[in-house]
C-alpha cells in the first residue's frame, strides 16, 4: 500500500513529458471523423490480393454513369497505393472508364479526372522524372505531387448532350515499391501516421456534398490487399479503416481455398462492427457461390462475375459487357441499402419516443430532435446521426463514459469482441453452482490478486452492481450476526420470523443502486422519494459527510453544521494540493479527533433511540460518491469512519461499481484511502462496460458466517447468468489491459497509479470562473459543479442545457447530474485528448456565462 501523495510534482512533470512522446510513437488515436450521408459512400474490399476489387470499382464507375443511371458523379478513393506509379489503381479506373465509354458510346458527356495527392520521394521521383535531391527532402518522407489529368469524354450527339457527368479518381498516398504498404512506407522511410490518413480520408469523403443531399453522386473507397493486410503503420486495415465504418462490399475469391478466405474475411469484417452489403466474385468453374450463399444463410447476396479472360486484346470491353448486370444488380443493392439505412437512422427518433421507456428521463422534457442516434461506437467514440443540410456521421467523445462503464480505446474493443466470440463460441452459457469453467476461475484469480490483494479470499459473481450491493449486505448482516452472537439466540438456522431489526450505517448524498433492498441502504434522496419508490423507509443511519473541492484555485473542506466547523482549525480546511487530503499524516490531526467525536456522537444518539437493535454494517463510496454529484469526501473521514466501526465488530462495504478499476487513478479506492473493507463490490469498469457483470468479494472470515450443516445456512442468492463465460472473459483482458504498462501508457510508479490525465493549470482555471461553484479532478474524472440557485439546483435542474448541448455539437457527449457537469475519461486515454476535452469546455463556459449573465 502506499499514498498517493508519495509522488512529487516532478515525478508528475516528467510522466507528462514521457506520456506525450510515447503517444506520438503509439497512439493510433483518429482525427475527429466526419463523412456525409447526401451520397452512397461503400467501402470495397478483398478476401485476398489479386481478386479482382479495381475490376469491380471500374465496372461500378461504368454501370454509374451510363444513360440508365441517375448518378451524375462517381468518386473513386484509394487511399495507399504501393508499385506507384507503374501500378495505380486510381490511374486503371480513370483510363479503363475512358475505354469502356469510348466503347460504349453514350448520349452524354463525362468529365474524368485523375489526381495523385502524395507520394514518397522515390515514387515522386519516378512521376516526375528528376532527382530526388531536385524533389527535395520532406520530414515526412512525402511530397505534395498535386498531380492530376482530366479530360472530356465526348458521347454520341456532339455538341447536344443529355447530361453532362463527372468521374472523379484519386489516390490519397502512393509508395514506389510493390510491397505491402507497411513494408514499402518503412523501407522508403516514408511512414503515414494512421491519423493522418485518417483525416485525408475524411477530406476526400466531403467531396459531392457540397449541395446537400445529391443521390447522383455515388462513392467508393478500394483498400489494398486483403481485409487484414497491414497499412502503412502497420495496423490491420480492418482496424484502420474502422472510425468510419463504411459499409462494405467485399470482394472474394472463386479460385481452390476462396471459400476459406472469403468466409475469413466476412468474420474479420463483422467482427469489427461492418456491415457487409454483397459479397461479389469471379467465376472460376468451382461454384464457390453456392457454399458461400449457405454460410450466409441468404443474408448477403452474392453475385457472380464472369471469369476474366487470358486475353486481353480487346482490353477487356467484352468483359465488361459481359459483367454489366452484374454491376447494375450491385449497383441497386448498393443503393437500395443506402436508402434503407438513412431512412432508418432518420426514423429512428420518433419510433424510440413512441415505444422507448428510458431510465432517469423525463419523456416530456425530451424534444424527438434532441434524440441522439448512436450508429455504432469505436474506442471511446460514438459515431452518431446528425441532419443538418443533409445527413451527415459525426463522432463525439463518450464523455459520461456511458454511465460510467466504459474504458476501452479501439485497440482493446476488439480484443474483447474477439474473446467474447471465442468464449460464446466454446461455452455459450453454462450454469455455475459447484461448477468451474476457466474464464470464471481466471477472472476470480485477478480480482483477489488485484482489487483483492491483501484482504479478500472469496469472489461471489452476480450480473450488475446493484444485485453486488444486495449481495453485500447479506453478507454483512450475516458478519455482523456471528461475531455479536446473535445466531446463537436464534431458535433455528432457517427460522423466518424476524428476530432483531438491523440497519446500515451510510453517508447521505451516497447511491447504491436501484433494486428495493439497496435504495433501502442511502439517505433520503430524488431516487427514493414516494413517486420513486413508495416502500422506501430508509434503514439506516445516514450522516452528513464532508466535503473537498477546489475553488478559486485552492482545495477546500466544507464540513456540516454537526461538526462545529466554527471549532476546527482554518489550517486543516484549505490545501494548496490536491494529494495532501490523501496524506496520512494527516489522521494525527486535531480534524481527525474532531471526525472520531462526531461518529461516536452519532453512533450513541442512534443507538439510544427506542425500538433500535443494531447497526449491521456499514456502506461507503470510497472517495467519490457518484450519482450523488460527484461529491469528493474527505478521505480522512472516511478513514476514521471505517476504523470506529471495525473496532465495533460492524462489517464495511465498499462500493466501488463506480470508483473500482483505475476509475480514480487507481486500481481499487481503498489505496486511496489506505483502508482495507470486508466486502467490497465491482462492476461496470470491471468488464471494460462490454457486458454487465458484477462481484462481490469478501474475506475469509465473512465466508466462514455462512459455513454450516444445512444448505439453509449458505447464502441462498444467484442468477441464471451467475458467472457467465462471456462476462468473465471479458473481464479478465479488461483487468489485465489496464494494468499492463505495455498496453496502458498512462500507468507509473511501477504500474501503481496513473498519471495526471487532466491538466490541473486548466482545472484549476476552470476553478476561478464565475460560472463555477466547485471542481473535482482525479483519476479519470473531472467535474464542477455549476453555481446556481433555487430550480437551477439539484438533481432536477435544466440549467446546464443550453451548454450541454453546445458540447455536443462540438463532438463532446456529456450527460449532467443536474447542475453538476462531468467529462470522464478511460484509463488508457491520452493527457492531449483530456486536454481538448477541458480547452473545449472552458471556452464554452465562457459563453455560457455571457448568455446567462452569471
Amino acid at each position: 500500500m502506499f499514498p498517493i501523495s508519495a509522488l512529487s510534482i516532478a515525478i508528475r512533470r516528467r510522466f507528462l513529458s514521457k506520456s506525450i512522446s510515447l503517444y506520438k510513437l503509439f497512439s493510433t488515436q483518429s482525427p475527429s471523423i466526419q463523412y456525409p450521408l447526401s451520397h452512397p459512400i461503400y467501402m470495397i474490399w478483398g478476401a485476398n490480393t489479386g481478386v479482382g476489387k479495381t475490376l469491380v470499382s471500374a465496372g461500378l464507375a461504368a454501370s454509374a454513369l451510363s444513360p440508365l443511371s441517375l448518378s451524375s458523379k462517381f468518386i473513386y478513393l484509394k487511399p495507399v497505393q504501393t508499385g506507384f506509379p507503374e501500378d495505380s489503381d486510381s490511374d486503371f479506373v480513370y483510363r479503363k472508364y475512358s475505354e469502356i465509354f469510348h466503347h460504349r458510346r453514350p448520349q452524354f458527356t463525362v468529365f474524368a479526372s485523375n489526381h495523385a495527392l502524395k507520394a514518397s520521394i522515390s515514387a515522386s521521383q519516378a512521376v516526375l522524372g528528376v532527382d530526388t535531391e531536385e524533389i527535395g527532402k520532406s520530414e515526412s518522407g512525402f511530397r505534395d505531387l498535386g498531380w492530376y489529368e482530366e479530360r472530356k469524354l465526348q458521347g454520341e450527339g456532339g455538341e447536344t448532350v443529355e447530361i453532362a457527368s463527372e468521374l472523379i479518381c484519386k489516390m490519397i498516398y502512393g509508395w514506389k515499391e510493390a510491397v505491402s504498404p507497411h513494408l514499402a512506407a518503412e523501407r522508403e522511410r516514408a511512414v503515414v501516421d494512421d491519423s493522418d490518413l485518417l483525416g485525408m480520408v475524411k477530406q476526400s469523403l466531403g467531396i459531392g456534398c457540397e449541395d446537400g443531399h445529391n443521390v447522383g453522386v455515388f462513392s467508393v473507397l478500394e483498400t489494398a490487399g486483403g481485409v487484414a493486410s497491414p497499412g502503412p503503420s502497420g495496423s490491420l486495415q480492418c482496424d484502420l479503416y474502422r472510425p468510419f465504418r463504411l459499409p462494405a462490399i467485399l470482394v472474394g475469391d472463386g479460385r481452390l481455398g476462396g471459400i476459406s478466405s472469403t468466409i475469413s474475411a466476412y468474420e474479420s469484417l463483422k467482427l469489427r462492427g461492418y456491415d457487409v452489403v454483397a459479397v461479389v466474385c469471379e467465376d472460376h468453374g468451382l461454384v464457390n457461390e453456392v457454399p458461400l450463399l449457405s454460410y450466409l444463410r441468404n443474408r448477403v447476396p452474392v453475385l457472380v462475375l464472369p471469369p476474366i479472360p487470358q486475353d486481353m486484346s480487346d482490353k477487356l470491353m467484352e468483359w465488361f459487357d459481359e459483367a454489366q448486370c452484374a454491376f447494375s444488380s450491385l449497383k441497386e443493392i448498393m443503393i437500395s441499402d443506402f436508402i434503407e439505412r438513412t431512412e432508418r437512422l432518420r426514423d429512428m427518433p420518433k419510433k424510440a419516443r413512441d415505444i422507448i421507456w428510458w431510465p432517469f428521463t423525463q419523456h416530456k422534457l425530451v424534444p424527438e430532435e434532441t434524440v441522439t442516434v448512436i450508429d455504432s461506437r469505436c474506442g471511446e467514440h460514438f459515431a452518431v446521426h446528425k441532419v443538418l443540410n443533409h445527413d451527415f456521421i459525426m463522432q463525439q467523445f463518450d464523455a459520461c463514459a456511458s454511465w460510467w462503464t466504459q474504458g476501452p480505446d479501439h485497440t482493446l474493443q476488439i480484443e474483447l469482441a474477439r474473446d467474447m466470440g471465442y468464449a460464446a463460441a466454446r461455452f455459450g452459457h453454462v450454469m455455475f453452482p459447484e461448477n468451474i469453467h476457466e474464464p470464471a476461475l481466471e477472472c476470480a484469480e485477478l480480482l483477489l490478486g488485484g482489487v483483492g490483494k491483501g484482504w479478500a479470499s472469496r469472489v461471489f459473481f452476480s450480473d450488475n452492481g446493484s444485485t453486488s450491493i444486495e449481495i453485500a449486505l447479506k453478507m454483512a448482516f450475516r458478519k455482523f450476526l456471528f461475531d455479536n452472537g446473535i445466531l446463537l439466540g436464534l431458535p433455528k438456522a432457517d427460522t423466518t420470523e424476524r428476530c432483531i431489526d438491523l440497519k446500515v450505517l451510510a453517508l447521505r448524498g451516497s447511491y447504491h443502486g436501484d433494486t428495493l433492498g439497496a435504495m433501502e441502504a442511502q439517505a433520503p434522496s430524488s431516487y427514493t422519494g414516494y413517486l420513486q419508490q413508495p416502500w422506501y423507509t430508509g434503514r439506516g443511519l445516514f450522516l452528513d459527510p464532508p466535503t473537498v473541492f477546489m475553488h478559486n484555485g485552492v482545495w477546500k473542506l466544507s464540513l456540516p453544521e454537526r461538526m462545529h466547523p466554527e471549532k476546527v482549525n482554518v489550517e486543516d480546511t484549505s490545501f494548496g494540493l490536491r494529494d495532501e487530503l490523501f496524506n496520512k499524516s494527516r489522521d494525527g490531526s486535531s480534524l481527525a479527533g474532531c471526525y472520531s467525536l462526531y461518529i461516536l456522537k452519532e453512533l450513541s444518539l442512534h443507538s439510544g433511540l427506542r425500538g433500535f437493535s443494531h447497526i449491521g454494517a456499514l456502506i461507503i463510496e470510497p472517495v467519490i460518491q457518484g450519482s450523488g454529484g460527484m461529491l469528493m469526501v474527505d478521505p480522512l473521514f472516511q478513514r476514521v469512519l471505517v476504523k470506529e466501526c471495525q473496532s465495533r465488530k460492524i462489517p464495511v462495504i465498499f462500493d466501488e461499481v463506480f470508483t473500482g478499476f483505475w476509475r480514480l487513478g487507481v486500481e481499487s479506492a481503498a489505496e486511496l484511502l489506505c483502508c482495507q473493507p470486508d466486502i467490497a463490490c465491482f462492476a461496470k469498469l470491471m468488464t471494460g462496460g462490454i457486458v454487465p457483470l458484477a462481484a462481490t468479494l469478501a474475506t475469509g472470515p465473512v465466508f466462514d458466517a455462512f459455513v454450516g450443516d444445512s444448505k439453509l445456512q449458505a447464502l441462498l442468492h444467484g442468477h441464471s447468468y451467475t458467472a457467465h463465460a462471456m462476462g468473465c472473459t471479458a473481464a479478465a483482458k479488461s483487468i489485465k489491459w489496464f494494468k499492463d504498462t505495455k498496453t496502458n501508457f498512462n500507468l507509473i510508479f511501477e504500474g501503481r497509479l496513473l498519471g495526471e490525465l487532466w491538466d490541473m493549470d486548466l482545472v484549476t482555471q476552470i476553478s476561478f470562473h464565475h460560472t463555477v461553484h466547485r471542481v473535482v479532478a482525479l483519476g479519470t474524472l473531472c467535474a464542477l459543479e455549476l453555481r446556481a440557485e433555487g430550480h437551477n439546483a439539484g438533481y432536477a435542474s435544466l440549467y446546464a442545457r443550453s451548454l450541454l448541448q453546445n458540447l455536443r455539437e462540438d463532438g463532446i457527449y456529456t450527460r449532467p447530474l443536474g447542475n453538476v457537469i462531468y467529462l470522464m475519461c478511460g484509463p488508457c486515454t491520452s493527457p492531449q485528448t483530456c486536454r481538448q476535452l477541458l480547452e473545449i469546455l472552458y471556452k464554452r463556459l465562457e459563453e455560457f456565462g455571457q448568455a446567462n449573465q452569471v
